[in-house]
């Protein structure tokens, strides 16, 4: 009788929790034209609907172009100042999760010119900045209260590729670390190369990366941005100057080069993928093409077993230069950043097919560029 109680009692409690009330916020960053203005917009997103409601934006910031949500949801960081002549920064701030105001804690020089990436190590402690146009990357402390200590170690790159005016040099666009947290993966667009690095931490207190070698990418393909599977077995690269993706297995440190897919249409004269992001579920993984001739998003189903592609159709964004896209933690929308014209586009994705559909929500921000979603246990 006892045990039968026990049982009811955990039941109440599971449901309880599963009909615990949530609100999914989207914040959206921007670049300002280089000048100090409104950068950062935070918004409710109704999951029935799609629809967006305003709830905050940030004043007083210079091109907040790329933005990261700490795992725990508690504090956002924004890399500042990118595109401009000199050094740029990266922003800590805390989110009230209900309001969606942030509060800012502290920056710090990100430790070269176009700060263009951020991520955030799976404890939390640590934070790596990516500097595009001095072709480095830089790594932080998390401090308790979320603010960034000043950066301990800068890794710098110098090397280049064929094509001309893109890959006179290095530029490293983003960092990714492994599913393990063993290893950094870093993208060179300049040289064509995937840089690997060992993860070792000194005294458990700071995070010291360790090189370990490089991934030959297809020359001129410009690799940009890395994402990999919630499954841990397998990644994907996508390269802004080749329009594709390419598959890799991953295991201990190692990529394996699996096949490349074109997430353009048909062949094209001049290529400007940007983004690459998988569904939740592990089924779907979605690019960004940014014209000059197609402004899409490329649908792919992913064979779980193998880790290869298979190419569902593509997507207008019903805009230009669609930089950024994100998909919503429970798979529902996937939200698409068109930087050229100033608007966010809403999709509801077909969790079966991967198909997209437009919702005649929409928002206007100017010259959108990064969105992150998080959705909050009220």
């Amino acid at each position: 009788m006892r045990y039968i109680k026990y049982l009811i009692l955990i039941l109440i409690l599971s449901n309880s929790c599963t009909n615990e009330p949530t609100n999914t916020l989207l914040f959206v960053g921007s670049f300002t034209e280089g000048i100090a203005s409104t950068g950062i917009y935070i918004y409710e997103l109704d999951t029935k609907t799609g629809k967006l409601s305003l709830l905050n934006s940030e004043q007083n910031l210079i091109n907040p172009s790329f933005l990261k949500i700490a795992p725990n949801g508690k504090y956002l960081y924004s890399v500042l100042e990118s595109q401009l002549p000199n050094n740029g920064k990266v922003a800590a701030f805390t989110i009230d999760s209900l309001s969606g105001k942030l509060q800012l804690i502290n920056t710090q020089d990100s430790g070269g010119r176009n700060p263009a990436h951020l991520t955030i190590y799976q404890n939390e402690k640590f934070l790596i900045n990516s500097n595009y146009t001095d072709a480095s990357f830089s790594v932080y402390n998390i401090k308790k209260d979320g603010g960034l200590a000043p950066l301990h170690q800068i890794v710098t790159f110098k090397d280049s590729s064929i094509v001309e005016g893109r890959q006179d040099e290095a530029h490293i666009h983003s960092t990714n670390f492994s599913p393990d947290g063993k290893y950094v993966f870093a993208q060179d667009l300049g040289s064509d190369k995937i840089w690997n690095f060992k993860v070792k931490k000194e005294s458990g207190t700071k995070l010291n990366l360790v090189s370990n070698g490089f991934v030959k990418v297809i020359p001129g393909s410009g690799p940009r941005h890395f994402t990999f599977h919630p499954n841990g077995s397998f990644a994907y690269g996508i390269a802004e100057l080749s329009g594709s993706v390419t598959a890799y297995s991953y295991e201990n440190g190692n990529l394996n080069f699996i096949e490349n897919y074109l997430t353009y249409r048909s062949d094209q004269e001049i290529y400007r993928a940007a983004d690459i992001h998988i569904s939740p579920d592990g089924k779907f993984l979605y690019a960004s093409n940014r014209g000059p001739n197609e402004d899409s998003i490329a649908i792919y189903s992913i064979d779980e077993k193998t880790g290869k592609l298979e190419l569902k159709g593509h997507q207008d964004t019903y805009g230009e230069h669609p930089r950024n896209f994100a998909i919503d933690p429970s798979g529902k929308f996937l939200l698409v950043a068109n930087q050229f014209t100033d608007n966010v586009v809403i999709f509801r994705r077909d969790i079966e097919t991967g198909i997209l559909t437009k919702l005649p929500h929409e928002l206007t921000v100017p010259n959108a560029s990064s969105l992150q979603l998080r959705t909050y246990h009220r």
